[in-house]
């Protein structure tokens, strides 16, 4: 059979093991053709394709319930539920969304799942409502080990070992999260693997779960004939599989933290199509680290499995030594252990990719901000031109953190400043401090930038004008400059604003632009609703101006273009003009 003839897990039924290997050969060749040419998952996806054959073969989906954490280890599933196309011809590649989408298949893709740890919960409900209907069906996790470091999954793993009914959960172990797996739930599933699974301190078992290892976890005759023999069980299991991350190829295998995900590749050597040149805001981040370890002695940088944030490679990590912790994919404890360290005298940053932050709002208000204790955050892959997919966006940091007292939210408008910033906000000792990375522009600083940030709200007046005032957050104020230039063509000279705080707004510059300004204009790269334009709009509400706000509308968007979301929503330079033209009139 040839991949392309599969339709539905029905066509994978008969097959015997030889061709089942074939196939995933087949689907490997696929998952590589996709991914060189539009970048994506690489490592996780290889390394899974056994596990989720043999997951399909044994089990009756759509009747047996498939859930998958995080689902970028999902390609297999996706070919073998009708969507093959996705990974064979370009045209069809944008169908096929880089995780589990209900709305591509409602039958087979149960959950929008791009975040990690939640598929045992989302699981032990699925159980109960399969108890209260009175119906009986096999109920599946697969579970990656670095979804391990996350307290839901254990959340997860507690409320499922008290079910006392079906289901399956299986533990993904390729000894990797994005990077290096950190913590000691990995020494203990290093144990069980050395133990081939009969170790009597086991974890699983404590939590009331029946245990099964594959040592194999890559050979599909034995994940077979272990899946067949919990099938139908009555009870809590977990599968603990032993795999290969990048399984198939070379390059993922040899290294497994660039594979993880990547842009467009050569698949003959694994290179990159397009090395980035220059410096960008990652460049400048890995450098402040650098510089602040060797300034201060007690500096600690925080990362939640996403090491690439600081740009750092593994070499340059263990150089950093103890003045750095990757806490896993649990980012309230990052935050949890941001305010412990500062609280007890330690120069501490931590760097967080916005869509996760969200997991930690609670730690942000109750250990962070409620804390006298300074520190540093540093908030990456925001705005329009960070993460394109829908359960990745970064659209709502700024109402998220700005709806919290005692955070200065910091939006710097270049490289240079994202520097000062850095530079100011771990140096002070009085105030808890986010930065948000620039993601839409790298433009590089034509004014003088400055270095001391203690005048809280203080906003930058750039260029002085009259009738309109353009206040450009962060890095959208390249876009604030571009509207000033249509504008000069049709002779009104415009002020340029960078207010660079945007938890906060300068009051009385703001009234001072009521007496020769008509019309006050923000632009933002994030959510209107909430944002930094409606707390510049309400402090003047009882003035008489006019007041527009340009930025992003509360809506979830997948595998959008940018410049299609930005003209859609309003936001290209033109519009942006015509709207202020009409708004004169």
């Amino acid at each position: 059979m040839e991949l392309q003839d599969i339709k539905s897990p029905a066509d994978i039924k008969g097959l015997n093991y030889q061709e089942l290997g074939e196939i995933a050969s087949q689907m490997r060749e696929a998952i590589l053709n996709r991914t060189s040419q539009i970048g994506g998952h690489v490592g996780p996806p290889l390394g899974a394709v056994e596990t989720i054959i043999a997951m399909h073969y044994v089990f009756d989906a759509p009747k047996d319930k498939l859930v998958y954490d995080v689902s970028h280890q999902a390609f297999a599933h996706k070919m073998i539920t009708g969507r093959v196309d996705g990974y064979l011809y370009r045209e069809d590649f944008p169908k096929v969304s880089e995780y589990t989408e209900p709305r591509e298949s409602p039958e087979y893709d149960l959950f929008y799942a791009g975040h990690t740890s939640p598929a045992v919960s989302l699981c032990v409900g699925l159980a109960k409502a399969r108890e209260l209907k009175g119906d009986k069906y096999n109920v599946v996790a697969l579970v990656g080990d670095g979804a391990l470091s996350g307290g839901q999954a254990f959340e997860g793993l507690d409320a499922g070992g008290a079910l006392n009914a079906n289901f399956i959960c299986i533990v993904n172990d390729n000894q990797m999260a994005i990077a290096e797996n950190h913590g000691g739930i990995y020494k203990h599933l290093q144990h069980l693997r050395e133990t081939n699974g009969t170790a009597s301190d086991n974890i699983f078992k404590a939590f009331n779960w029946d245990y099964v290892y594959v040592a194999e976890g890559n050979n599909v005759q034995k994940l077979i004939e272990t899946l067949r023999s919990v099938k139908d069980t009555d009870k809590p299991v977990v599968v603990h599989v032993n795999t290969q991350k990048g399984e198939g190829y070379r390059p993922a295998e040899e290294y497994r933290e660039t594979f993880h995900f990547r842009k467009p590749f050569d698949i003959a050597t694994g290179d990159l199509l397009i090395t980035p040149q220059g410096e960008n805001a990652t460049s400048v981040l890995k450098n402040f680290i650098n510089r602040s370890v060797k300034k201060y002695p007690t500096f600690l940088a925080i990362s939640s499995a996403t090491p690439d944030d600081f740009g750092l490679s593994q070499k340059e990590r263990e150089m950093l030594g103890k003045h750095y912790i990757d806490v896993g994919i649990a980012e309230q404890t990052a935050v949890s252990v941001m305010a412990g360290a500062a609280r007890e005298g330690a120069k501490v940053v931590y760097a967080v990719v916005a869509t996760f932050l969200q997991r930690a709002y609670d730690q942000l208000v109750e250990d962070w901000a409620m804390d006298p204790s300074p520190a540093l955050m540093v908030v990456a892959d925001s705005g329009i031109r960070g993460i394109n997919d829908q359960t990745h966006l970064g659209f709502w940091d700024i109402p998220m953190i700005t709806s919290i007292p005692d955070i200065i939210y910091l939006a710097p408008a270049n490289l240079e400043e994202f520097d000062a910033m850095l530079e100011w906000g771990l140096a002070q000792n009085q105030y808890k401090v986010a930065v948000r990375e620039p993601s839409y522009s790298v433009e590089h600083a034509d004014y003088e930038v400055d270095k001391d940030y203690s005048d809280i709200n203080k906003f930058k007046v750039l260029k002085e004008g009259k009738d309109v005032a353009l206040i450009g957050a962060g890095d959208f104020l390249v876009k604030a400059r571009n509207v000033a230039d249509l504008l000069k063509a049709q002779g009104i000279d415009a002020t340029i604003i960078n207010p660079r705080f945007v938890s906060g707004v300068e009051k009385d510059l703001l009234l001072n632009l009521v007496k020769d300004h008509k019309v006050i204009a923000t632009i933002e790269d994030g959510s209107l609703e909430g944002g930094f334009g409606q707390r510049v709009a309400s402090s003047l509400g009882a003035e008489e101006v006019k007041v527009l706000n340009f930025g992003l509308e509360k809506k979830f968007v997948d595998r959008y273009h940018s410049k299609e979301l930005e003209e859609t929503y309003g936001l290209l330079p033109e519009q942006i003009t015509a709207s202020i033209l009409e708004a004169l009139k």
